[in-house]
């Protein structure tokens, strides 16, 4: 499909303004020296090509049929396609039609496809453009101008497709896919079919859903192996953007936390909006990526703009480099008078001799250990010398004499002066537009770094095979799991609960309370109560037989006699614990801010199993309460790495046994000082 050599054009013509003579003009302006088959009973030829009535007509099978029909013609266009031998097809029709009781249009389409072995791209999406194969199947505008470069740009969304195909900055493209509905082939294929071009460097993708997610997470795995860089933007983050998805394409919006449990397992770049994905592939174009240092180090032409890049970089995460005393000093030396040496660094004094000061000034920055990459911070407007002009000289001159990640930051996007912009780029040197998503875009620089230098992950310990067999076998049943099983569950796989016994009456509340030792909690286990506290079905801190009959007999009079008796555990941090399914990635674990703090904070991470102890750490890093965990207002700090090992034990449940389940709930498990235990489980068996 994406290197077809023979295309047919079904619905050529010669019509101003129509689809038809849209895909024609796209084909001659790409430059396409294949074999070309217009098909149209209306015409005898079409821009000098003999035109087909029909493409049971043309004279030899094509790798590719571009079918610029119509919703009422397209199944039988389809047919004509497979009935020729094409290899591969472009559909821009909706593939929509009113409900029946019958297979829709878009299966009967689907149907056709895998039946004859033909390779789909649409329905209702804008094709593609190969530009170094000089091949637009497209029946929509592209620029005559389109660079060439290493990105790869593959989206559910036909206008960002074309946003992109119209950049006015000149970011080169290796493929632009616009795959729609996918309908046959999903965005994964098209993933694997750029990972094996070598001019593809960078690939950049708009999900709005993933279909094939083994696939998808093979694909990315390969773009790991590859060491070629990943940027996606998802699509229906909001309960009302997920409507619209579903709306607009038929497609599952997936939970965001999920997309971020499998992005950072393959080292994927997150992205928030099509500016910062702008961004970020403009910089990663430049074939310099970090190789040492930990920060970034800039030089500014005002103060006060200097200062809103602190703001800016604080908020978004992007660390600045902290600079040696040696490195301040060779730089005060070429500051003029009352200039403060530091970085980031306003080097605008009087203006006299600013260019050799900035260039100095970078030299004496790349030379330092904690500088991973650079960036020359100034308002890229038309004013003409000494300024702009002035500038570009200054970044040709370090991009020469330096080899660490460089680029030019314009603080307005909307003020960029486009010659000299373009004379930057043309030299290879990347100019990234407004303050914050260029910072976004170098910290996605620093990821990356990051994410190559991790260590190669190792598989968790795993439980005896008679464990996890007989934990299957028990969750396939059709009761349901009960409070201290759960806790035995979580035991078995290594996950520290608290003592705990069941109990039918106050005696037998009082003889298990004896077993494990006081203080102990008493719960309801009434097995229609799932949240023992909203209930009033929780009794903590009981000291003593007679405060436990007190406690047994006014939650047993309400709830009914099945209670737990378990022992206290040591105050601490509340954690929340579990797994859950997600539609389109599987099991994945949770950990949360616990307790009543689930539902006011949504404070919560996901990871995609199974995670060794430093991966757990990570997702423990991304939540809001981590600060909190390192003790605050004089409280000692918890055992965090005891967390991290009870995450990842429960990450190798969730390998084991998450597809048996629809979700786990441990809430809350407390981190105190001395460990992480498990107080209360809650096992959601899925039987089907």
């Amino acid at each position: 499909m994406l290197e077809a050599r023979s295309v047919a054009v079904v619905g050529a013509s010669v019509k101003a303004g129509s689809l038809g003579r849209q895909m024609m003009v796209e084909l001659r302006r790409g430059g396409f020296d294949g074999a070309v088959y217009p098909v149209n009973p209306g015409y005898d030829e079409v821009d000098g090509y003999r035109c087909y009535p029909s493409l049971l007509e043309v004279p030899e099978p094509v790798d590719l049929a571009i079918l610029g029909v119509a919703n009422a013609r397209i199944e039988a266009a389809m047919t004509d396609a497979a009935e020729l031998g094409a290899g591969s097809v472009v559909t821009f029709s909706s593939l929509y039609e009113e409900p029946s009781d019958g297979p829709s249009l878009a299966e009967r389409v689907a149907a056709i496809a895998a039946a004859h072995g033909i390779e789909v791209c649409g329905g209702n999406g804008m094709g593609f453009v190969n530009v170094p194969g000089r091949l637009r199947a497209t029946g929509f505008a592209t620029p005559d101008d389109l660079r060439p470069g290493p990105v790869s740009f593959l989206s559910h969304s036909g206008s960002a497709f074309a946003a992109f195909a119209f950049n006015d900055r000149g970011i080169g493209f290796d493929l632009l896919v616009s795959s729609g509905q996918e309908v046959v082939t999903p965005m994964d294929a098209y993933l694997r079919f750029v990972l094996e071009r070598r001019s593809t460097r960078v690939i950049a993708l708009l999900l709005e859903t993933v279909r094939n997610p083994d696939g998808f997470r093979t694909a990315l795995a390969r773009a790991a192996e590859r060491d070629v860089p990943v940027f996606a933007l998802t699509v229906g983050r909001t309960d009302a953007s997920k409507a619209l998805v579903t709306a607009h394409s038929g497609a599952l919006a997936g939970e965001h936390g999920a997309y971020e449990a499998v992005f950072d397992a393959y080292g994927v770049h997150d992205v928030r909006s099509l500016d910062e994905m702008a961004e970020a592939i403009e910089l990663f174009s430049s074939p310099r990526r970090v190789r040492a240092g930990q920060g970034i180090a800039s030089v500014h032409d005002s103060g006060g703009e200097r200062a809103l890049f602190v703001d800016l970089a604080t908020e978004h995460d992007v660390p600045i480099a902290s600079v040696s005393e040696a490195t301040l000093r060779r730089i005060a030396s070429t500051l003029d008078p009352g200039l403060e040496a530091a970085n980031p660094l306003d080097a605008w004094g009087t203006g006299i001799d600013a260019d050799r000061i900035f260039r100095e000034s970078f030299a004496a920055f790349h030379d330092d250990d904690d500088v991973a990459a650079m960036a020359l911070v100034v308002d890229l407007t038309r004013q003409g010398e000494p300024y702009e002009e002035g500038y570009v000289q200054v970044a040709r001159d370090v991009w020469g004499s330096t080899t660490k990640p460089f680029c030019v930051l314009s603080n307005l996007s909307a003020a960029v002066a486009a010659d000299e912009a373009r004379m930057l780029r043309d030299d290879g040197i990347p100019v990234l537009e407004g303050t914050a998503p260029g910072l976004r875009a170098l910290k996605h620089l620093l990821d990356d770094a990051a994410w190559r230098a991790r260590a190669a992950p190792t598989r968790p310990r795993p439980v005896p095979q008679d464990v996890r067999s007989w934990w299957r076998s028990r969750l396939g049943e059709a009761d349901p799991v009960g409070e201290l099983e759960a806790l035995r569950l979580l035991a078995d796989y290594g996950v520290p609960t608290v003592a705990a016994r069941s109990a039918e009456s106050a005696s037998a509340a009082a003889d298990a309370a004896e077993e494990v030792g006081y203080p102990v909690a008493l719960k309801t286990a009434a097995p229609d109560v799932a949240h023992k506290t909203d209930a009033d079905g929780v009794r903590l801190d009981i000291s003593n037989a007679e405060d436990l009959r007190t406690a047994y007999e006014d939650v047993s009079a309400r709830l009914g006699p099945s209670v737990s008796v378990a022992g206290m555990a040591p105050s601490g941090v509340e954690m929340h614990l579990g797994i859950v399914n997600d539609p389109m990635f599987g099991p994945l674990v949770l950990v949360a801010a616990g307790g009543v703090l689930v539902e006011v904070l949504h404070d919560r991470a996901l990871g995609l199993p199974p995670l060794e102890d430093a991966a757990a750490l990570r997702l423990i890093d991304r939540l809001k309460i981590r600060r909190i965990l390192d003790g605050v207002r004089g409280a000692a700090p918890s055992d965090v790495a005891a967390l991290a090992h009870a995450v990842s034990r429960m990450s190798v449940l969730a390998e084991d046994l998450g597809d048996l389940v629809d979700a786990i709930d441990v809430n809350p498990a407390i981190v105190s000082p001395t460990g992480c235990v498990a107080v209360d489980a809650l096992v959601v068996s899925r039987r089907t």
